[in-house]
């Protein structure tokens, strides 16, 4: 029932996971509201939290909302993971407060993928789930992210770095000076297979020099919308640029076929949408503007990473038992 473009657009992309990708997918909220269905299972939530709501009071006070049965429809194992377009708070508040925390794990974090150009995506964490951090908390999101990125991507030994205003180890403020410390001396990358490559700065964010960029959560989320913004802005320009006369139109039908890939390949509905690491349970974060294209591909990124095992292989690594379960070859 969350989202700019709900339910409509979300039962379109459920469909289609249904349709096209053969996932079975459970529907939550209001049955009289939700249109042609194609037949797939509703949950019914009489509930819904508006996008402008306070998360934390509507968790608590809108237990029938769709958010809320959704999560723990995972949490009783009717449905094996959560896919939300919705109140991005709320989702996380559901999904903490009904499938619980990870032991070991002081508070979870965003987890979203960042398009790369000719290369994996660079995974951004915390990408705005705690706006105030811990240093101690971000050495938790690296090995969160460390993993997620083996798991998804298939990245053998990912390469962590921490956001900062400098790439040399004395650059940014007295919290991420503490964070490089806590990264620098401790054993985590050994741990869960992974590099620790020092400070990235902004700019390394969309390259493939680096595979896990690690930030508090306010930095974070002002890192990704300025890099929509950055995107939206940049592709605008072009589509003006090519339009302005005949010969750039001629050259525009001609890049034509380029511009359409790096177009898909840029585009925020390919990525699925982002993972809340550290609850027990599956969780995926849709766009608020998600169209039924993005809804379907956050559903096939959310079976990915139930069938990788990634919850069991981030439990693994909070107790200290980064080999258990397997989690050193990712299951496709």
């Amino acid at each position: 029932m969350g989202g700019d473009r709900a339910p409509a657009e979300i039962v379109a992309g459920a469909r289609r996971a249904a349709d096209e990708l053969g996932i079975p997918v459970v529907l939550v909220g209001r049955p009289d509201e939700l249109g042609d269905t194609g037949g797939l299972e509703v949950i019914g939530a009489s509930e819904v939290i508006p996008m402008d709501a306070e998360p934390g009071s509507s968790v608590r006070t809108m237990k029938d909302s769709s958010l809320v049965r959704a999560a723990e429809a995972v949490r009783d194992g009717r449905a094996s993971a959560m896919v939300s377009a919705g109140n991005t708070g709320a989702a996380m508040g559901s999904a903490l407060l009904r499938m619980g925390r990870i032991r070991g794990i002081a508070r979870p974090a965003i987890a979203t993928p960042i398009p790369t150009p000719g290369a994996s995506p660079t995974t951004l964490l915390d990408a705005g789930a705690n706006a105030e951090c811990r240093p101690e908390w971000l050495v938790q999101f690296a090995r969160m992210g460390a993993v997620y990125a083996r798991d998804r991507f298939g990245v053998e030994q990912p390469r962590v770095g921490l956001l900062s205003i400098g790439e040399e180890a004395g650059k940014g403020n007295d919290f991420t000076k503490t964070v490089f410390e806590l990264l620098s001396n401790g054993r985590w990358a050994g741990d869960v297979g992974a590099e620790w490559i020092g400070n990235v700065e902004g700019r390394d964010v969309m390259t493939p020099t680096v595979d896990v960029v690690v930030t508090d959560g306010f930095t974070g989320n002002v890192t990704l919308k300025a890099l929509e913004g950055a995107l939206r802005a940049l592709f605008g320009r072009l589509l003006v640029a090519i339009d302005t006369d005949d010969t750039s139109r001629r050259a525009g039908r001609m890049l034509a076929p380029a511009l359409d890939e790096m177009a898909r390949e840029l585009h925020p509905d390919g990525v699925g949408g982002a993972l809340l690491l550290g609850v027990r349970g599956v969780c995926v974060i849709s766009h608020g503007a998600s169209g039924a294209a993005a809804v379907m591909n956050a559903i096939r990124v959310a079976r990915e990473m139930v069938a990788a095992g990634m919850v069991d292989h981030i439990a693994a690594v909070a107790r200290g038992q980064p080999g258990a379960g397997g989690w050193s070859t990712p299951q496709r």
